[in-house]
């Protein structure tokens, strides 16, 4: 028997409503030794007073030792094993901006804006562009005609891009081709069987005309592709949990990746302001919560500490507003750390609060990585956050006689 076959046998139906935040990239690093990391700097009295009245731990987005992507992440915080369900990031932006995927033909990629100078990645994400230049520079993108296959492309936000390549024949285990790093030029793309070279000779095909395109458009003179992905099989909250569920997500992949697993995308507005106004506006209709943050990740990964302090505490000042409401299970946590220090995801443990009637309290009065080591729910693998979040809300029976 597994989790879901376990909780599906379990569960019962009541009126208590869950409330899951995700700070995205939450956790962080002291920039030196024996110092405070970013979410220990920043002054949470709200967050701390969650603390003080439920219970702390530090979640595991997959195993230790293992640095998260987003996808990953977050199917771990809904209660879906990350290494059963490898979804790639394509699939997911492709559903966030609404794009219609053919699941028998279609390939779907995120694409990332870069700055090239001399072959060379100057910048992964050049210089974060607006969003109406992100629209202008894929219109140009459009002019790509690749023989034998029809490749749609769709601004996202931002540097980010999607496109989906649609044909016969085409596998999705293709490596993606932004190296993580700068200094050196884009990768290759290769496939691991027949189909999948097929999709890569198109991608790379795809990559090389819009170098051509684009190469007087600077910053955004090249692109990068990731995260390439056909359309998964995925039980749905309503049908693993029994929750009706809804996604307030500003950033198209989080949404997209919410649709994937049956909830409802709300139209949330582009602040945390318009986010939580859509959430006490939502509140009658559903039984679960999962609300995005993005600005903690990409705070830390612009390696801006100062800034990503200011982040946590505007997310901090939204929190009486949320409890306002109510709910039963408040959970506060993030689907992987983005230490500033580092300028990237990383593996360490994450940061997590529970808040409930039902909570056993544990002593810890503020919450960050330190206090949170010493909480009672300890470091546990992100995968069983749901099954903590559906007992304290008395939503599962016992377990044999």
């Amino acid at each position: 028997m597994n989790i879901h076959e376990l909780v599906a046998e379990l569960r019962e139906n009541n009126d208590s409503k869950i409330v899951l935040v995700v700070a995205d990239g939450l956790g962080g690093l002291p920039l030196e030794a024996g110092g405070k990391t970013e979410l220990e700097t920043a002054r949470t009295p709200h967050l701390d007073t969650c603390a003080r009245d439920g219970v702390c731990g530090l979640s595991l987005p997959v195993l230790p030792g293992i640095t998260p992507g987003s996808g990953p992440g977050h199917l771990a915080l809904f209660g879906y094993d990350p290494l059963e369900h490898k979804i790639g990031r394509g699939i997911l932006e492709a559903l966030g901006i609404g794009f219609q995927i053919d699941p028998k033909k279609d390939v779907a990629v995120r694409g990332n804006f870069v700055t090239l100078e001399n072959g060379l990645i100057k910048d992964r994400r050049a210089g974060r562009p607006t969003t109406d230049r992100c629209k202008a520079m894929v219109a140009k993108m459009r002019q790509v005609k690749i023989p034998g296959v029809e490749a749609f492309v769709e601004p996202v936000k931002e540097h980010r891009f999607v496109v989906v390549f649609r044909g016969e024949g085409l596998g999705d285990k293709v490596n993606d081709t932004d190296p993580q790093t700068t200094g050196v030029p884009p990768l290759v793309a290769e496939g691991g069987d027949e189909p999948s070279r097929k999709t890569a000779r198109i991608a790379n095909e795809f990559v090389a005309q819009v170098g051509k395109i684009l190469k007087d458009d600077a910053p955004t003179n090249g692109a990068t592709l990731r995260g390439f992905a056909r359309y998964p099989k995925i039980g749905t909250m309503q049908e693993v949990y029994g929750l009706k569920a809804a996604a307030i997500a500003v950033y198209p992949m989080y949404r997209g990746l919410a649709k994937l697993v049956g909830m409802d995308i709300l139209d949330a507005g582009d602040t945390l302001q318009t986010q939580v106004a859509r959430l006490q506006e939502a509140w009658g209709r559903y039984d679960f919560f999962f609300l995005h943050y993005k600005y903690t990740d990409s705070t830390g990964e612009d390696g801006t500490f100062g800034k990503k302090v200011e982040m946590i505490e505007k997310l901090d000042a939204a929190i009486p507003a949320m409890l306002s409401l109510k709910p039963d299970v408040f959970i506060v946590t993030g689907d992987h750390s983005t230490p500033s220090k580092l300028k990237s995801h990383s593996w360490h443990p994450v940061p997590t609060l529970l808040k409930a009637d039902t909570a056993r309290t544990d002593g810890v009065t503020e919450f960050g990585e330190s206090s949170c080591l010493r909480g009672g729910l300890g470091q546990f693998e992100a995968k069983y956050l749901m099954l903590l979040a559906m007992a304290h809300a008395k939503r599962f029976g016992k377990y044999g006689a």
